[in-house]
């Protein structure tokens, strides 16, 4: 038996089985793979709350005082335990890269400022700014392009 897994955040998930006929373990793959969708939820603490926050109200992480926090859709702010490196590598692939110290929900995103210093801010619909720095925003733009 062979096995082969490729790992490309860029690419379409597809699990492929090719088996000569059907069995206890070809059946218990495939209830593995239809009841796995993933995680679609990071645990957060906020004062004297903690809660799961899903990734779809989450419009962006960044690192404040050293500290990990993820802002939802009101401009609330959350503490993650998680290091920012670690989470680029679980967040669905709608969250980018937009400097070296943030992750954006792409879908969050109302639009790109161009500010006096020069540089260009992501504005979120929470109404919260974010630096974009150049290297990761000729990477959007590429990104918009081939759409």
């Amino acid at each position: 038996m062979k096995y082969r897994l490729v790992i490309d955040k860029n690419a379409q998930e597809e699990i492929v089985a090719v088996v000569h006929a059907p069995s206890e373990l070809t059946q218990q793959i495939e209830n593995l793979v239809r009841n796995f969708s993933g995680p679609d939820s990071i645990l957060a603490c906020r004062e004297d709350e903690m809660r799961k926050l899903t990734f779809e109200e989450i419009e962006c992480i960044t690192v404040l005082d050293r500290k990990v926090i993820a802002m939802d859709g009101n401009g609330r702010r959350y503490r993650l335990q998680e290091r920012l490196r670690d989470l680029e590598e679980i967040m669905p692939s709608y969250f980018i890269r937009i400097n070296k110290s943030a992750l954006a929900n792409e879908h969050r995103i109302v639009r790109f400022d161009a500010v006096f210093s020069g540089g260009v801010d992501a504005v979120f619909r929470c109404g919260y700014r974010e630096y974009v720095s150049r290297r990761c925003f000729a990477e959007i733009r590429r990104r918009y392009e081939r759409v």
